[in-house]
């Protein structure tokens, strides 16, 4: 059941109804234009991930500004991105199960589809599927770069399932799939320049392999928000899957840039406003944002505008906030009805979590888009 919106356009903020996942218009469309922008200027392509917002209206902003299309890690991601007028998709994840294979082949009569795989089982259901439908589905080989998830060793064993998807009625060969997950939230510039270079040298390993045995590899797919610099100078990726840029959120701001510094080339935007419901002692603050709201998988919210504050502890309805060095340490007391914007520590499960983006600018409601592609997905 779609639950209630808990804005209106036109209302001030204070109306909002929390918990109320916000997004603040200014810094978000900064943050999609700079993306935009340093991929033109590279020459690469952008196919940001959607499995961050989960919003076709956020996908549509993306491609009006040089984006491709965008990526997904699920079959039903990928039919709300159609659904929603986007005619661009590539699940960046292997499809195994026959009834998902099934789907994302009637799919691509809709839209360009295209996938990744790792087995040679894969490869053949897809394409009983793409004839079934008479449609053609690009196929990546994915490769195991260093994020120790799926994919093929890198090198020679690309090559067999290149062929294979040469050689399979209603497949065509797109390149290969090589995103580094373990590498985003390294910490130094150094840290993630090295995890890089060494992710870069094993793409160029796979790419040689099927330059050999007479296989073009024309794309290499990869990069996150944590690392996209050192993908676009490393001469080998020509498409950047970033996501995480559009919202930032606490794990990335945890970075470093190549000064030192923390790394904010892109803003917070993405924000749970919720409510203050309860001061029961001097120390103890209490709001109506817990972990059906927000995700503490990557560590607890910061609550913007009152650094004082410190969450210690999310229960499903609660998020226990407590004063750091105690109440009377602070120039500011916290009272019953305040309203408090937590940062995610994690912005993907926390979207995941809400059927509405309220977006805000200068204290406004200026739009309420549905997330059509959230849930568990299958």
């Amino acid at each position: 059941m779609t639950t209630r919106p808990p804005a209106e356009v036109g209302m001030s903020i204070e109306q909002v109804d929390t918990p109320a996942l916000i997004l603040e218009l200014d810094a978000f469309e900064k943050n999609l234009k700079r993306m935009a922008d340093e991929a033109k200027a590279a020459g690469l392509t952008l196919r940001p991930h959607s499995k961050n917002h989960k919003c076709p209206m956020i996908a549509r902003q993306q491609i009006q500004l040089g984006a491709v299309g965008v990526c997904c890690q699920k079959v039903s991601e990928a039919e709300a991105m159609v659904y929603g007028g986007v005619q661009d998709v590539y699940v960046s994840n292997e499809i195994v199960a026959k009834p998902k294979i099934e789907r994302l082949a009637a799919l691509a009569r809709h839209a360009r589809i295209s996938t990744c795989v790792d087995n040679p089982d894969s490869i053949k259901d897809l394409s009983a599927a793409a004839k079934s439908y008479g449609v053609n589905l690009k196929v990546l080989v994915e490769v195991d770069v260093g994020g120790g998830r799926c994919g093929v060793a890198p090198g020679e064993a690309a090559v067999p399932l290149a062929q294979a998807i040469q050689k399979s009625p209603g497949l065509s060969f797109g390149g290969i799939q090589a995103y580094n997950g373990s590498a985003q939230l390294l910490r130094t510039w150094d840290e993630r320049a090295k995890a890089i270079k060494e992710t870069a040298d094993k793409c160029r390993a796979t790419v040689d392999a099927l330059k050999k045995a007479g296989i073009p590899c024309e794309l290499v797919s990869g990069a996150g928000t944590g690392t996209y610099p050192h993908e676009m100078a490393s001469g080998v990726y020509n498409e950047l899957q970033v996501g995480s840029y559009i919202f930032m959120d606490v794990a990335y701001a945890k970075n470093f840039g190549k000064d030192g510094k923390p790394f904010r080339d892109f803003d917070h935007s993405l924000f749970v406003l919720c409510t203050v419901m309860s001061v029961p002692t001097d120390d103890r603050v209490i709001s109506d944002c817990g972990t059906k709201a927000i995700s503490v998988d990557s560590g607890m919210p910061l609550v913007r505008d009152f650094p004082e504050l410190e969450v210690l502890k999310m229960a499903d309805e609660h998020g226990r906030m407590v004063f750091k060095g105690g109440q009377k340490a602070s120039n500011r007391k916290a009272s019953v009805g305040d309203r408090l914007y937590y940062i995610p520590g994690h912005c993907d499960p926390t979207v995941n979590m809400h059927e509405w983006i309220v977006g805000t600018r200068k204290d406004r409601v200026e739009a309420v888009w549905p997330v059509t592609a959230r849930g568990p997905g299958n």
